[in-house]
């Protein structure tokens, strides 16, 4: 995603490590651990969230498509009946 590396890190770490010292690094390193968390477990779930809805609108789309098909088949047995009763009234004079 942000595509950095080891020496990115590298750099960042000893940054870090002189500002804030040695006493206070890992408290700061266990905090940014934990909002690098909340941050990807938050991605995560808003991934899950777009993948539903569109797994939603796909199936809203198939019953719509399974829908059109069953009117079109009403459609046909009805033109069926009707021809059937047309042919019936023509034999029958």
């Amino acid at each position: 995603m942000f595509d950095v590396g080891f020496w990115e890190f590298a750099l960042i770490g000893i940054i870090a490590l002189i500002i804030v010292g040695p006493e206070r690094m890992p408290a700061i390193a266990r905090k940014a651990g934990t909002y690098v968390g909340k941050a990807k477990r938050f991605i995560d779930n808003i991934q899950d969230d777009i993948s539903d809805e569109l797994e939603i609108e796909k199936l809203k789309e198939h019953l719509n498509t399974v829908d059109n098909k069953s009117n079109i088949l009403e459609i046909f047995d009805d033109t069926k009946n009707t021809l059937s009763d047309i042919k019936n009234n023509t034999d029958q004079k």
